[in-house]
């Protein structure tokens, strides 16, 4: 397991000397790729270091405990802690996702179900936002469509992580169909109905890592709608953009200004192009950790959340609980933190023969 962490020191000292040279930092994106790689070396390094220091005052106590066996309770508790740092090296050299780090552009949007189902889209939007809350994290409405009852026909929003908290390495989980069964508002028999919400992440893009040429977008402008103040209706400020090379296409209403729609629609058309590009590229790729890396297939049912019983259900790990009430109010981390450790079991077995970080 240790091989190659001189060679990994070795990295995080040549990056360390880089970073404190200023013309480095003349490059934006050079410097801050370089301090990316630097956030992601240094907890192994620090772990690395103690580890070496551990080993050498055990094997010292140990030396000591033969003449003196009152270092022998001193030398276990080394050993302990060696095994702990052991451990916390082997997590630590687990491969990583390398957006972990990065914002989220997040959207919802309402399925099959009609208004039940924006009314559910509504709650997960909400549960977003409020599980940010929990976590310190700040989030921010790009675009939203109401419908009457209150419900959400679709909502984007960009989250962005506190620190080394990235918002995507908690969030990329969520991708897929969510499907709640319950007794509908609209619902005059007591019937349970069974609709479904759709949600989409992808790790918000750098303007200089995803280039866009003005001459593959097609901008039309319409007026907005919905509930909204006095320049909602009033004025054609909302913007479609159309990607022509992709046909991918992102509609902002939401700000006064065509000019601010166009920017949060320009955000959201970045998020979706990297994730487009990133999974081309791990559909090419031969490698099983390769193709690991994207555990979430938009296209199937990933959770579903029974009010009746309670019960929230993710299909992807077997995961069950009946605390759906905790969970919609933004208690998410326990369904998360079932998922990420399935995908870390995954990435470690399929990351025997890959390199280090």
């Amino acid at each position: 397991m240790f091989d190659r962490l001189s060679d990994l020191v070795s990295e995080h000292a040549e990056l360390e000397h880089a970073l404190a040279d200023p013309a480095v930092h003349s490059d934006q994106e050079k410097a801050r790729t370089l301090g990316r790689r630097y956030a992601e070396l240094t907890p192994i390094v620090h772990a690395y270091r103690e580890w070496q220091q551990t080993s050498a005052d055990e094997e010292a106590a140990r030396e000591l405990a033969r003449e003196d066996s009152s270092f022998a309770d001193e030398a276990e508790q080394l050993a302990a802690r060696r095994e702990e740092l052991e451990a916390q090296l082997q997590k630590l050299l687990v491969p990583r996702d390398p957006n972990d780090d990065r914002d989220t552009i997040l959207e919802v949007k309402a399925g099959e179900g009609g208004e039940e189902s924006a009314l559910f889209a509504g709650d997960l939007l909400r549960m977003y936002q409020r599980y940010a809350e929990r976590r310190g994290w700040k989030t921010e409405i790009l675009n939203s469509t109401v419908t009457g009852l209150g419900g959400i026909k679709d909502a984007t929003v960009a989250v962005k992580g506190r620190g080394g908290d990235g918002a995507w390495s908690r969030l990329k989980y969520e991708g897929g169909v969510h499907r709640v069964q319950r007794v509908p508002v609209t619902e005059s028999q007591g019937r349970i109905h069974t609709s479904a919400a759709g949600v989409l992440v992808a790790p918000e893009a750098e303007p200089v890592e995803v280039q866009i040429n003005d001459n593959d977008l097609k901008v039309d402008v319409f007026r907005s709608s919905g509930p909204g103040g006095q320049s909602v209706n009033t004025t054609d400020s909302a913007v479609r953009i159309t990607h022509l090379p992709t046909g991918i296409v992102v509609s902002c209403q939401n700000e006064k200004s065509q000019l601010q729609n166009k920017e949060q629609a320009l955000r959201v058309l970045r998020a979706r192009l990297l994730a487009q590009a990133e999974a081309e590229a791990d559909a090419k790729a031969s490698a099983e950790r390769r193709s690991q890396v994207r555990t979430v297939d938009r296209s199937e049912r990933v959770r579903t959340y029974n009010f009746p019983e309670n019960r929230i259900s993710d299909h992807r790990v077997n995961y069950k609980a009946y605390n759906l009430d905790q969970v919609i109010d933004g208690d998410l981390d326990a369904v998360i933190d079932a998922l990420a450790a399935d995908l870390e079991a995954k990435l470690a077995g399929a990351g025997d023969d890959e390199p280090a970080p």
